[in-house]
């Protein structure tokens, strides 16, 4: 077992993926054809969101999102300091100002308690949105935020990278897929190859605006467009209407993203294998990342805490299991210490970090693989 590598994240690829690629290659077209729209209507569906724009990664999701919502230079945004650079990265793309809520220690998601007392430290209008992330796959209760929200007029980007099929079930008892958009404005989906849906890179945004879907994908594709033109030469005439990007997906990537996708409730129901083998292993031993009732985690990463954590990194990697670390919290690192982050508390988030591991979690992982793992990490921490 030591002869064999065993990372923290793996993609999964079958035959079915190969094969719906190299019948892509063999089409008409690689960019800009049918698979893209096939892909947004199969994953809109998925989530149970009217609208879905495919886009190169999940980063140009998270841009587009705040430029469609008119974020502007100096408005402030809060999000949580445990997630990957980019969900607070996207408001310093249009020169906004990013603020940090500290996370629950147990679940390790945005505070709602954290993020309320923060926003009624301020005058009203002092922030103009809320960035939570479905850390690790567990989602976050939007209902809550949502009822935050109304009540400062903020906005909601629902950073679903990490979740894909997760669930949360609101205060009726109805059960709300990640990005399907009945709380928040806009969700974002990454296909990065560790995630759930690998599209090598790749990202989904979702919403159940009309408003907000027209100026997503005009602001995809440089801001041009045949519809509602001032002038027309011909055929060939188009107007650039606003300043947009190239932030598009391939059809190449698509056809992956379909038969990927079409895997992902199978993928997940593996995932939640995995960790409750994990969980029957650590319970009373080893903290991990609590459940909220009515929740499905869609398990991207299954996170432990442990005091020792450089020297159970250190120890994973001479017996080639390949742990990770997520996140070191945003607030830490050299750019947005020199930039300021705002004066919240975030003790617990630090104190997370201090103690946070992400061990081995995708679909292909063995059960001989989860046991050595297992194996390794009471043998260490015992």
């Amino acid at each position: 077992m030591r002869n064999n590598v065993i990372p923290y994240g793996r993609q999964s690829i079958n035959q079915d993926d190969i094969d719906a690629v190299v019948n892509t290659l063999k089409a008409d077209f690689l960019t800009q054809g049918p698979k893209i729209k096939e892909f947004e209507d199969d994953f809109a569906n998925y989530v149970g969101a009217k609208y879905a724009v495919a886009v190169s990664n999940a980063t140009a999701g998270l841009h587009l999102a705040v430029l469609a919502l008119g974020l502007k230079t100096g408005e402030r945004v809060i999000t949580t300091p445990i997630t990957f650079a980019a969900s607070a990265n996207c408001v310093k793309y249009v020169n906004g100002e990013v603020w940090f809520a500290d996370i629950d220690p147990n679940s390790y998601l945005l505070s709602l308690e954290s993020t309320k007392k923060l926003i009624e430290s301020k005058p009203k209008g002092f922030f103009k949105g809320i960035i939570p992330v479905d850390f690790a796959g567990l989602p976050v209760d939007l209902e809550a935020f949502r009822a935050l929200a109304d009540k400062h007029d903020l906005w909601i980007i629902e950073d679903a990278c990490h979740a894909p099929g997760a669930y949360f079930t609101d205060s009726l008892g109805e059960k709300h897929r990640c990005g399907n958009g009945n709380f928040a404005d806009i969700g974002v989906f990454s296909f990065h190859p560790v995630k759930h849906i690998a599209c090598g890179e790749g990202g989904m945004v979702t919403t159940n605006s009309e408003l907000l879907y027209k100026k997503l994908l005009s602001l995809r594709t440089h801001g041009i467009s045949k519809d509602n033109m001032s002038e027309n030469h011909g055929g060939w005439y188009y107007e650039m209407q606003e300043l947009g990007f190239n932030y598009r997906l391939t059809d190449i990537q698509a056809a992956l993203g379909i038969t990927q996708l079409s895997k992902n409730k199978e993928g997940i129901k593996r995932r939640n294998d995995i960790a409750n083998t994990y969980k029957e292993a650590f319970r009373g031993k080893i903290k991990f990342q609590s459940l909220p009732e009515g929740a499905y985690n869609a398990h991207h990463l299954f996170v432990i805490e442990v005091d020792d954590r450089k020297g159970l990194y250190d120890f994973l990697r001479t017996q080639n299991i390949y742990a990770q670390i997520h996140y070191i919290p945003v607030h830490t690192l050299p750019y947005y210490k020199t930039i300021g982050y705002g004066d919240a508390d975030l003790s617990q988030s630090e104190r997370y970090y201090s103690k946070c591991i992400s061990l081995p979690m995708y679909p292909s992982l063995t059960d001989e693989e989860q046991a050595f793992v297992i194996e390794k990490v009471l043998n260490y921490t015992k």
